[in-house]
């Protein structure tokens, strides 16, 4: 399978994944080994390919992370999925390899074996109660039920995460900054399915100065939304008055950052509110789908120091 190429259509909240499996080791003698299935977004994936010769990294941060190899004249770290999520892979001639870009970062990930792309909706994937996440160490985002399996969306950036914490740590804001925000009482609404990823937003929002309120995935932000619109239309008061700003993801189950967009946007009342889409899958080759839902600016998560900056240019706009 080479390299994939994304055909959505933006705000449809429709996604692809790559479905894989992990095969684990039998724990009793003659007993089969567990199969379990997962996927990722379509959109992080450039290619699947066999698993290449390695070279060994000296003081790897984590013992999952296996060497790397040279892949078109970069150099690629290869991660042992099964071993990071604690499992004993069991070997196999079908093994791939799911070479991933996000958050201007290539990654290279050892699996059992790929099964297919799927073609889904957004609200075919459920959101993992709170007991699921915290069985998996908030490693699932979601959770996607077909015939005869379920199939678990990983929490990749998670996993970059701890394998290179402080990797994308932003600068503390200037006082300045942080006063004129305070002043202003400027509030915003931060939207992430990833408990991590909406910390972090949240958080460099917060020394920012803002007042924040989170929601786990489009459409609970996006009830949310109305609520507060209701609310100024019965008091014949603006948007502004109880909200300043929206920073929302893209990938999340039920309702997508560019479907919530969309909505907003084609609001009467919400269209004033600024949208900034806050994403690790914002690339130069995606960028064109969060302008197409009417998007006020975009940022990579690996870019979160300039996120306080396109924000402030907007709410002052």
């Amino acid at each position: 399978m080479g390299k994939t190429d994304i055909l959505l259509e933006s705000g449809t909240n429709e996604l692809e994944i790559v479905e894989f499996y992990l095969d684990e080791v039998a724990k009793e003698d003659g007993a089969e080994g567990y199969r379990g299935f997962y996927g990722i977004n379509v959109a992080k994936v450039l290619e699947i390919i066999r698993l290449p010769a390695l070279t060994d990294m000296p003081e790897a941060s984590h013992p999952a992370v296996l060497g790397a190899f040279n892949l078109r004249d970069q150099i690629i770290p290869l991660i042992d999925l099964a071993k990071w999520l604690g499992k004993e892979r069991a070997e196999s001639e079908e093994a791939k390899v799911i070479v991933t870009e996000f958050n201007k970062t290539r990654s290279a990930f050892l699996v059992s074996g790929v099964t297919r792309i799927h073609r889904i909706s957004w609200q075919e994937v459920e959101a993992p109660t709170k007991y699921v996440s915290a069985l998996t160490v908030n490693s699932i985002t979601g959770v996607v039920k077909f015939n005869n399996r379920l199939v678990f969306i990983l929490d990749m950036e998670k996993i970059t995460a701890d394998l290179n914490p402080g990797m994308h740590e932003p600068e503390a804001p200037e006082p300045q900054v942080v006063e004129q925000v305070r002043s202003r009482k400027l509030r915003a609404i931060v939207v992430d399915d990833s408990n991590m990823a909406r910390k972090m937003v949240s958080g460099v929002l917060e020394k920012s100065g803002f007042e924040v309120i989170t929601a786990e995935h489009g459409e609970q932000a996006w009830n949310r939304l109305q609520d507060l619109r209701d609310r100024a239309q019965q008091e014949n008061r603006p948007m502004q008055d109880f909200l300043d700003i929206v920073v929302s993801d893209i990938e999340m189950p039920i309702m997508d950052g560019h479907n919530l967009t969309k909505r907003i946007k084609e609001d009467h009342l919400l269209k004033t509110l600024p949208v900034v889409l806050c994403s690790s899958i914002i690339t130069d080759t995606l960028h064109h789908k969060g302008m197409s839902v009417g998007a006020d600016d975009q940022v990579s998560k690996a870019e979160l120091g300039q996120l306080t900056g396109k924000v402030l240019q907007l709410v002052q706009g």
